[in-house]
């Protein structure tokens, strides 16, 4: 199988496309003004305990405060101790403190609350596990954890894993022993997929920056004072690296060169071996439109998805849920109407498994096929749809396949889906559809100049656009709008109208 992964960089915006047998697969998206926050680590003030709900409310700094859930919170035991004081001997003995963190941690047991871990004022190291979204702020824990390339670093939990995508028993075996070795006391490191043939050394030298990463982030939280960040981690194109790009990926373009030689030096340092399938794209054509990325792009915003048969899917997506509809459609089959039923269904299973995992759609997903009344085809229909889930890394439970022909499933949402992100909700229907984010409008305009501006000699870009993109462009946009005219070395001049809609614009080129 031929992957790639295709890097686009610009000053406004990072776009991760990881393209398998010329398909794309998964997109990710960071936008400077919104950058995701999974993964940082702060040092945050709990402004609110709810006993009710068993979590509290944290304040790291950002608009809204963060939501920690009991079973997250992590608390040292000279603390816990200090406030046991005063209550009566036996009522402490219904806490158990587990051997399986470091001695100085306590993880929560059945009898402990939230306001037996946490008081209001108090200040805790947390970490980002979910980006804020809609109008939910972040989730939080406090178990803290630091991936590297080939290892994840635990440091408050004494434990080792091995990734379940690792089956051999020998090799799995192996590397334990490893850890075991290397490790400090009272620490746990889980090994990561990637790290399956591993040596001693790679181990190590992962290990070891990891430790020299924790005593860092231990020595800026003594000193900082809450609400603060103590640790942002890797921004999206060198995550990209360390998690996507492994031996099995033939190549990795990219269309910035500032990038593309930051790359080669992270990856000199993390896998030197792979540093020769790093390429630095310098045709004229944009890298995405080249690979027909932008059209993929296009269609991930469309809710019905046609197959080839004739049948389609609908995919819906509400604040709680996502459902996903199979219909024949234009399909008639030839063979009668139950062999009809399941060769639609047996498609838009791969296209479903395809979708979740290219719109990253994530939490409580309800897939809606044509009822079948042969039991076997029941089973081919699930065992199916088990096996082309299997390459997404997100995790994945699938319920059983229900009389009424719906499979209910999770899949693990961290962050905003791809049409969350790349949509807005529409002014002009008062939410009932979404267009397109007025950034992302912007970004597509900043596309089109780019890539037209050596078509045409005038110096001058008269830009006719809605009041709201107009109003971006000059005001969250205006670095952007500068670097461009730098860029192209012509004057963009911005006219708005409000006749025109959201999404539409005209250019006009002038000597």
């Amino acid at each position: 199988m031929s992957t790639e992964i295709l890097i686009n960089s610009a000053s406004y915006e990072t776009r991760i496309a990881l393209v398998e047998n010329d398909h794309l697969v998964e997109l990710h998206i960071q936008r400077p003004l919104e950058k995701g926050l999974v993964g940082n680590i702060y040092k945050g003030r709990v402004v609110r305990v709810l006993p009710g709900m068993q979590a509290a409310f944290i304040d790291i700094g950002l608009d809204r405060t963060g939501f920690l859930y009991v079973d997250d919170v992590h608390i040292s035991t000279t603390e816990l101790e200090q406030r046991m004081l005063g209550q009566e001997r036996q009522a402490c003995g219904k806490y158990n403190f587990t051997t399986s963190f470091s001695d100085n941690e306590v993880r929560r047991v059945s009898g402990m609350n939230i306001e037996d871990l946490l008081r209001e004022g108090q200040e805790i190291t947390v970490q980002v596990g979910k980006d804020p979204m809609g109008t939910k702020g972040a989730r939080l824990t406090c178990h803290l954890t630091l991936p590297c390339r080939n290892l994840v670093f635990m440091p408050l939990t004494n434990h080792i894993g091995i990734s379940r995508k690792i089956e051999d028993e020998t090799i799995r075996q192996t590397l334990r022993e490893r850890i075991e070795k290397l490790r400090p006391a009272g620490t746990g490191f889980i090994v990561r997929t990637i790290a399956e043939y591993a040596d001693l050394e790679e181990l190590e030298a992962d290990m070891e920056f990891l430790l020299h990463l924790w005593n860092e982030i231990q020595d800026i939280t003594s000193i900082s004072s809450a609400p603060a960040l103590v640790y942002e981690d890797l921004d999206i194109t060198f995550r990209s690296v360390r998690d996507l790009f492994t031996a099995e990926v033939n190549s990795l373009i990219v269309d910035s060169q500032d990038t593309y030689e930051k790359l080669l030096h992270f990856i000199k340092i993390f896998a030197p071996d792979l540093q020769h399938r790093i390429t630095y794209y310098q045709e004229t054509t944009p890298l995405f439109e080249a690979h027909g990325i932008e059209m993929e792009i296009g269609r991930v915003m469309e809710k019905k998805i046609w197959l080839r048969s004739g049948g389609y899917i609908v995919i819906e997506t509400t604040e709680a849920l996502t459902v996903v509809d199979v219909n024949s459609g234009r399909f008639v089959g030839k063979n009668g109407l139950e062999e009809t039923i399941f060769k639609v269904n047996m498609e838009a299973v791969k296209e479903i498994a395809y979708q979740l995992r290219l719109r990253n759609i994530g939490g409580i997903i309800i897939i809606d096929f044509i009822d079948m009344e042969d039991i076997l085809h029941r089973e081919e229909l699930l065992t199916s749809f088990k096996e082309a889930v299997k390459k997404d890394k997100s995790r994945i439970n699938i319920l059983k396949l229900t009389e009424f022909g719906l499979v209910q499933m999770t899949r693990k949402r961290s962050c905003e889906n791809l049409n969350q992100l790349l949509c807005e909700p529409c002014h002009y229907c008062a939410g009932a559809g979404t267009l397109k984010s007025r950034r992302t409008i912007c970004y597509e305009i900043f596309r089109k100049i780019s890539r037209d501006s050596p078509k045409h000699e005038g110096d001058i870009i008269t830009l006719t656009v809605h009041p709201q993109i107009a109003d971006m462009l000059l005001k969250e946009e205006e670095h952007g709008t500068l670097d461009l005219e730098r860029a192209i070395k012509k004057r963009l001049t911005i006219i708005p109208s409000s006749t025109l809609h959201l999404e539409k614009y005209e250019l006009a080129w002038q000597n």
